[in-house]
């Protein structure tokens, strides 16, 4: 190393021991980088010079409680703090509380948090209550001098996800993961049980492509094999308690994967997977007596499917769990499939003492594109990724969002972001997933690598800036259907019920807000009007259980390709 680097890492550092060892001490915490060494060096000593000003400050992060966020919380926080003397106190909580710790700092005034990680979803509500920092305009005026020259935001494959349609970035991305399609691979593989199900059902036991292959394969496992190795084995795993966390299980694009809303990414256009019609910015009506299709064929569809199979084919318990129940229960083992897995789970489900491992530590399981629903068409959106993004408040002091603009950086930096990636397996930049090193974790991962690698990041998209106030309207998805999947109320009648709320919310926030986006509620029609236009809302179909289709894992992975 030069004697220029090696000056400039005493300077910025300015650790109590030789300046040698704690460079070395520092590179072990981030092995993996897309940057050289000295080019690492080179931003820690830019975060060390740019946070003089802010030296001796305590800011505050609040956060979901996920591992991506311990890491940050544990791990960089605390190295962040020693390199610029800026203490860091990264809280962990429900992302439920998150949106409302976001919610009180916005409604009181106080400063409560100096900046928060929250979901991209909210884009639409960030853009319109016009208390959110545009980072666009912070990070080329009063924050431009504590923005890090290589951040290189063109890096960063969420930044779509983040920008609203005012064309301002609003959040900063700092991790992705996607809901897929989950399933067996050493199951599905069994020449046993491939003939019997080709006996039963005519067709392949391979991946299904549509929800008519999901069921009959659900149906297999549940009802006719019902037993491997010993073990009581369930066709499907879901969850259906009504908890807050139901809300993120339907809104979070199952409607989308159904065939709800229009063509177009990263969200339909002009109807969303939420069922949103928007026209000139302005949501317009989510009822399809006012062009939206919350309560559309296609939609009571999905909540239908949604049911039968939460009762029919999933464990019996499955139905008094939350997100977080449910989210452990393939890891024992006796799951065969299941179509809305989140891949933040991936890290949990690679621990070699696992039964879904094998006894190399490779996973018995993969992931794969989900199978889609009777009125998707080309064109449409695929899925839910989840963005977790930095994202600051007008409320905050402008020198307490510098400092915490400094540690945002740090945690999605070029320095960083590669070991992160591979800790966590959150990816949100081009060049870490296209590295060397996260291509070779791809025997791994079981498909997460190739997920990434292709062209379908952009299809699994968050919810987007149709929804005009998240927070208030999210709260609606689990206090609804949960009606149906808890309480055993007709679909039908739940969706109408959901509709008629919907749309009184979306009148509510038109008369409260000044916003040039505001809702602005087209009038009622009938539905026939709004079905014979093209697009969505659709009719009902003739038939929506068509033949099922499966495909192999290699030729499903040239789909994303």
């Amino acid at each position: 190393m030069g004697s220029t680097l090696w000056r400039l890492l005493v300077v910025c550092c300015s650790w109590q021991a030789a300046a040698n060892t704690e460079h070395t001490a520092l590179l072990q915490h981030f092995p993996q980088s897309t940057l050289s060494p000295e080019q690492q060096l080179a931003e820690w000593a830019w975060f060390a010079d740019a946070a003089k000003p802010y030296q001796g400050m305590t800011i505050r992060v609040v956060s979901e409680r996920i591992y991506t966020h311990w890491y940050e919380s544990n791990v960089l926080a605390p190295l962040f703090s020693e390199l610029t003397g800026i203490q860091v106190i990264h809280e962990l909580t429900s992302e439920d509380d998150v949106i409302k710790k976001l919610q009180a700092q916005q409604q009181t005034g106080l400063n409560i948090y100096d900046v928060y990680i929250n979901d991209s979803d909210l884009i639409g509500t960030h853009f319109r209550n016009q208390q959110v920092v545009s980072l666009s305009r912070f990070t080329e005026g009063e924050g431009k001098v504590v923005t890090l020259p290589t951040l290189d935001l063109d890096d960063f494959m969420g930044l779509p996800f983040t920008t609203a349609s005012d064309g301002q970035l609003y959040q900063l991305p700092d991790q992705q993961f996607a809901n897929l399609y989950w399933y067996r691979q050493d199951w599905f593989s069994r020449p046993e049980l491939k003939q019997q199900f080709k006996e039963l059902y005519g067709y392949e036991l391979d991946v299904p492509v549509n929800w008519s292959a999901y069921q009959d394969i659900a149906e297999f496992f549940s009802e006719y094999v019902r037993e491997i190795d010993g073990q009581r084995v369930y066709g499907h795993m879901d969850y259906g308690k009504r908890d807050p966390s139901l809300g993120w299980r339907i809104s979070d694009a199952w409607l989308s994967m159904a065939g709800t809303g229009d063509q177009g990414l990263p969200n339909g256009v002009p109807v969303d997977e939420w069922g949103i019609r928007v026209e000139d910015c302005r949501p317009v009506g989510a009822s399809v007596a006012r062009g939206g299709a919350i309560d559309a064929p296609a939609s009571i569809y999905a909540i239908q499917k949604y049911v039968d199979w939460l009762k029919d084919y999933a464990p019996p318990e499955a139905q008094n769990m939350n997100f977080s129940e449910a989210g452990a229960e393939i890891a024992k083992g006796h799951i065969a499939q299941q179509i809305f897995w989140y891949t933040a789970f991936t890290a949990e489900l690679t621990r070699p003492e696992l039964p879904i491992t094998d006894e190399h530590g490779k996973p018995l399981w993969r992931v794969a594109p989900s199978p889609t629903g009777a009125y998707w068409q080309e064109g449409m959106k695929s899925g839910y990724q989840d963005v977790g993004a930095w994202t600051l408040l007008k409320s905050t002091p402008l020198k307490r969002q510098q400092a915490a603009w400094l540690y945002a950086q740090f945690a999605v930096s070029k320095s960083v972001s590669l070991t992160k990636t591979l800790e966590t397996l959150t990816p949100i930049r081009y060049s870490d997933v296209h590295s060397e090193a996260f291509s070779a974790m791809a025997p791994k991962l079981g498909g997460l690598v190739e997920f990434y690698q292709s062209r379908a990041h952009q299809e699994w998209t968050p919810t987007g800036s149709n929804v005009p106030d998240y927070p208030q309207m999210a709260a609606l998805w689990w206090q609804y259907v949960g009606l149906a999947s808890y309480e055993n109320e007709p679909v039908t009648q739940v969706m109408q019920q959901l509709a008629v709320a919907m749309d009184s919310k979306l009148e509510q926030l038109a008369s409260s807000s000044d916003s040039p986006c505001a809702p602005r509620l087209n009038p009622q029609q009938e539905k026939g009007v709004w079905f014979a236009h093209p697009g969505s809302p659709k009719a009902k179909l003739d038939n929506e259980d068509p033949a099922g289709r499966t495909l192999s894992y290699k030729e499903l992975l040239k789909r994303w390709e």
